[in-house]
């Protein structure tokens, strides 16, 4: 008896030590797959957007914050484009776009995979596994952003890569500071003015409202200008219109939890690029 007894409980040591290994390992895989992640979205951003700060930096004096600009592709200056989609696209073509927002890690390609909504989630730019994953959007939003509301998705990286900074929105002086958010396309410069940034339930955005519907959109609107969030801050003195176009950017909570945090944007300028 005694001896059943001592090898029932080697036998829990060892099924405890192999179940510490393994949570060890994945921990040690994880840690190592994000760092090398990182450092591969650096290469990217340095490799085909390396300008992007400069650009934005000497444009932003020049942003109108009212209304959105469409201008004529024939007889307007074409705006720069720092970002080489074309290369990015011809390597992967679910690369459509990329997203740069100043004084955040926010500097990254777009990916919508035509398989998998959710194939980004965990895979790299180049369809490798990848924890951080790439920044997306899913097939129920145009690649044009054309649609009334555009939603990307990012992980919220304890590094602080990919949408992990969109919480320094939450600080009101960050917020009020830093107005814009940048899409670039392979022939569009799209300038998004931040409505408002707040915690989230866990709905699926797209799938939960009809966003043709004008009464759905402009309800919409109206809860990104009045959030029902006890951590919001939103623009003061922003007017919707159900011809404006919104970009969602959504990732984890701070601390887990069901919800999401949201940062919002109106488009404000659409420029052709040369």
């Amino acid at each position: 008896m005694k001896k059943r007894k001592n090898n029932a409980i080697i036998a829990i040591v060892i099924i405890l030590a192999l179940i510490f290994a393994g949570a060890a390992g994945f921990i040690i895989f994880r840690i190592v797959n994000s760092a090398a992640a990182n450092d591969q979205n650096s290469k990217i951003a340095s490799s085909y957007a390396s300008n992007i700060a400069q650009t934005d930096s000497s444009q932003q004096a020049t942003q109108n914050s009212g209304s959105e600009s469409s201008p004529d592709a024939t007889t307007a200056k074409l705006a720069e484009n720092p970002v080489n989609l074309s290369e990015l696209n011809a390597q992967n073509p679910d690369i459509y776009s990329w997203i740069y927002i100043p004084n955040t890690n926010v500097n990254y390609p777009v990916a919508q995979s035509d398989a998998d909504d959710n194939f980004y989630l965990d895979h790299d730019i180049y369809k490798g596994y990848s924890f951080p994953g790439t920044i997306y959007s899913q097939s129920c939003n145009k690649k044009d952003y054309s649609d009334r509301v555009t939603v990307l998705y990012g992980h919220n990286m304890l590094d602080g890569s990919m949408f992990a900074t969109l919480h320094n929105f939450s600080d009101p002086q960050f917020f009020e500071e830093n107005k814009y958010m940048y899409i670039y396309t392979e022939n569009r410069k799209l300038t998004y003015e931040v409505v408002s940034a707040f915690v989230y339930d866990d709905r699926h955005i797209m799938n939960s409202f009809n966003f043709l519907d004008d009464a759905v959109y402009t309800q919409w609107q109206q809860d990104a200008l009045n959030p029902r969030s006890v951590s919001s801050n939103v623009r003061k003195d922003i007017q919707l219109t159900k011809n404006d176009k919104m970009l969602v950017l959504s990732t984890c909570l701070n601390g887990g939890g069901d919800g999401r945090y949201l940062v919002q944007g109106v488009l404000v300028k659409d420029e052709p690029t040369g």
